[in-house]
């Protein structure tokens, strides 16, 4: 049994299934490029709102349309006894009212 090899940076020790140790990469034999700049942007920097206002719209719409059967009704219903309330209050308090349910109270 052999004692295991040291890893290198440089990638030039066999090591591995394959006699190749691939920790070091980019090193391919080639000399060292020089002078070379690269700049790149990550995939979720570029255009971080493309398509957000048209999304938020048609979502909204989506949403909206399927839970409008849950409030919808209530508020409706609550509009209309709210109303005959106000309606019925102004009626009792008025000369008619007052002539027909006045001896009641």
């Amino acid at each position: 049994m052999r004692p295991s090899q040291i890893m290198r940076s440089g990638g030039d020790g066999e090591i591995g299934k394959y006699g190749k140790y691939l920790g070091g990469w980019g090193n391919f034999g080639s000399q060292t490029q020089k002078g070379i700049a690269s700049y790149a942007l990550s995939a979720n920097r570029q255009r971080p709102l493309a398509g957000a206002l048209n999304n938020a719209i048609f979502n909204s719409w989506r949403r909206f349309r399927n839970q409008v059967l849950y409030f919808a009704p209530p508020i409706v219903i609550g509009y209309y006894a709210i109303n005959w309330a106000i309606e019925r209050n102004h009626y009792l308090n008025s000369k008619e009212g007052r002539l027909e349910f006045g001896e009641e109270e």
